[in-house]
């Protein structure tokens, strides 16, 4: 449990009734020193090399990154080969980067993303990616919020960048020479990259709707891999079963990595010395087929895949039987799509969890399968995080069991939006507190129940109806794939308006 030196805290719930702020349950983790030099790749590497990290002993025949599609793959050693040969070409043939500027990049998911980000947060420089299904207009927003000095990009998303910016082609005879360059610079060159440093630009709605560019720091990075770096090792039952059935744990990436989910996962699986099989543009069925084919054990995966695995009838025809646990994320799971889950796939764990880009991801998460039971939960606080549920009318804190807006604080809450001084002090309050804009409450067990997001209620007369709750009705329908709910004004057989309601939605089926 993070440490505490007040008597007013229940043990059960994490809850201090004295000053209404809810603390983690979770053990502590060791953490560097805030004021020590660190970039988040030194550290990921530092516990990918750990004594403790028992695939550090066969790097050069472990696959790091698999193409799902090709089957190439990069071992650790050459993966960190790669990362080392582009930093130096970098250092040598744009000397004027230097720590902070930011590098833009726009590229469907491949081997070569995975090295760039390596290498760009190792040299200081701040990464920010983009969806490369984005328009032009987008990106020119994006762009003047972040200033980048330089761009990377595949030849087919390169046309939608600005003119002025110098772009580097990933998929260019320039960029593969750069990965394989004989390093002529010091080696042993060091760079002072503070934890405070910004390592990642990504691009949120934010709490409030409009598209914002989400400042994380290197600490932030590394406070979330240690979380779930020491979480794993500690997890002995998981070990050991991996470690009887002789498979090695292997990812299958269904989120983008310009996604804050992506961003991290990558990290942890770094840091933990896992495979991570990536797809260039997600598929229902060649998901099923990379499962069968590099026997994956993890998958971290959003509701709606979730949905589409319960209600599919293609899963039976392939061989499943190395898949473990999921991870969810991104909007909450209802109860009936888990039971249905469980009782479809005995043999897999899932763990959901709750974050935003502005908390680096994971605030909260279900570990093992005793708290995966919890349904409608997205599990408890993550470490050394405090939170408070807090009355949207009044702003007053609350206990266990009343509904609020949930605000967090803590080593993984963003630095702020660039380029956008009144979004993050509407955010981020004077105590360093996230309002995160989630009507939430918790349990007496200190467990998270996300009701929905506060500006998507649906307000009539004196009910706030949460449209998440009439989707779980709806995906509990075997014939409905998916469902969302907005509101529908409609005019009654009395002349009145009104909204729909979940007897209107019974008598639709």
């Amino acid at each position: 449990m993070a440490e505490t030196q007040s008597c007013c805290i229940d043990l059960r719930s994490g809850y201090c009734r004295k000053t209404k702020i809810f603390h983690s349950l979770r053990q502590a983790v060791p953490m560097p020193p805030p004021s020590e030099p660190l970039s988040i790749i030194s550290y990921t590497l530092s516990l990918l090399y750990s004594s403790t990290n028992t695939a550090s002993a066969a790097l050069s025949t472990t696959s790091f990154l698999i193409d799902a599609a090709t089957g190439s793959h990069l071992t650790y050693t050459a993966f960190l080969h790669q990362v080392d040969s582009l930093s130096s070409s970098i250092r040598s043939l744009y000397p004027n980067l230097s720590v902070n500027d930011v590098a833009f990049i726009i590229s469907p998911p491949s081997l070569h993303v995975p090295v760039l980000y390596f290498s760009l947060l190792s040299l200081g420089i701040t990464v920010s990616p983009a969806n490369p299904l984005s328009s032009p207009e987008e990106l020119a927003h994006q762009i003047k919020l972040s200033k980048p000095s330089i761009a990377f990009a595949a030849t087919a998303t390169a046309h939608k960048l600005p003119g002025h910016l110098p772009v580097i082609l990933l998929d260019s005879h320039e960029f593969f020479s750069m990965l394989s360059s004989v390093n002529n610079s010091n080696s042993e060159e060091k760079f002072k990259i503070k934890q405070s440093d910004p390592a990642a630009i990504l691009y949120s709605s934010g709490t409030t709707g409009k598209v914002k560019a989400v400042v994380l720091s290197h600490r932030n990075f590394i406070a979330m891999i240690a979380g779930l770096y020491y979480n794993k090792l500690a997890n002995e039952e998981q070990g050991k079963q991996e470690m009887n059935m002789n498979m090695h744990p292997a990812n299958l990436f269904t989120v983008p990595l310009f996604h804050v989910y992506g961003f991290f996962m990558l990290l942890r699986a770094a840091a933990l010395g896992e495979s991570v099989v990536l797809m260039e543009k997600f598929d229902f069925v060649k998901m099923l087929e990379a499962v069968e084919r590099y026997r994956v054990t993890f998958i971290p995966v959003t509701p709606p895949l979730v949905v589409a695995m319960v209600k599919s009838d293609l899963v039976a025809k392939y061989d499943l039987s190395s898949l473990r646990s999921l991870g969810c994320g991104g909007a909450p799971l209802g109860k009936e799509v888990l039971v249905r889950f469980e009782a479809k796939f005995p043999n897999v764990d899932i763990g959901q969890g709750y974050g935003l880009t502005e908390t680096t991801g994971a605030a909260t998460r279900a570990i093992g399968p005793d708290e995966a039971k919890r349904y409608g939960s997205v599990g408890r606080l993550s470490e050394n995080l405090e939170a408070k549920i807090v009355d949207p009318e009044n702003g007053e804190a609350l206990p266990p069991g009343k509904h609020g807006e949930l605000w967090l604080r803590g080593p993984i809450i963003m630095k702020g939006y660039a380029g956008d001084d009144g979004a993050t002090t509407a955010t981020l309050d004077s105590e360093g507190w996230l309002k995160t804009g989630d009507l939430c409450y918790f349990d007496s067990d200190g467990f998270l129940f996300i009701v929905d997001r506060l500006k998507e209620l649906i307000k009539y007369k004196a009910y706030q109806v949460p449209p998440a709750e009439l989707e779980h009705l709806l995906q509990s329908i075997p014939e409905i794939e998916d469902a969302a709910v907005i509101p529908y004004v409609f005019k009654c057989s009395n002349g009145l308006f009104g909204i729909a309601s979940l007897d209107h939605l019974s008598n639709l089926f």
